[in-house]
Formats: C-alpha cells, structure tokens, sequence
C-alpha cells in the first residue's frame, strides 16, 4: 500500500515516520522515500488504512493513501 506524506523535509522526519509505521500491529515492511514524499508499507491481510494514517498522524505528519 502506498501512502501520500506530507510535512517530511529530512532524513530524521523518514525515521520517525517509519518508526511509526513500524509499531502498527500486521505491518510486515515500510520504505519511505523522502524525495517522493511517500511510504511503502507492506501489511497482513485485515490492517485498517486508518491505522497507518492515524500513526503518521501521531507522529506528526499528514498522509493519504494513494
């Protein structure tokens, strides 16, 4: 799944977005791309796209699914 993130401006915002990322329970991988502004997440089957964006969300930044 791809996400949209807005507010990340260096490689410190990529760490602490995927950090987040991470901690969502069924997230298996994530790739954050500073330059695109987008996180790759790979998830097991019944994670909720709320739960991603709400953990970018806490962790400062604003997302979308794309």
């Amino acid at each position: 799944m791809k996400l949209k993130v807005e507010g990340m401006s260096c490689q410190h915002c990529v760490m602490r977005v995927q950090k987040a990322l991470q901690e969502v329970p069924g997230v298996l991988a994530v790739r954050v791309d500073l330059n695109k502004g987008e996180a790759d997440v790979t998830i097991k089957e019944g994670v909720f796209t709320q739960a991603l964006i709400a953990a970018i969300k806490n962790a400062g930044y604003e997302s979308k699914v794309l």
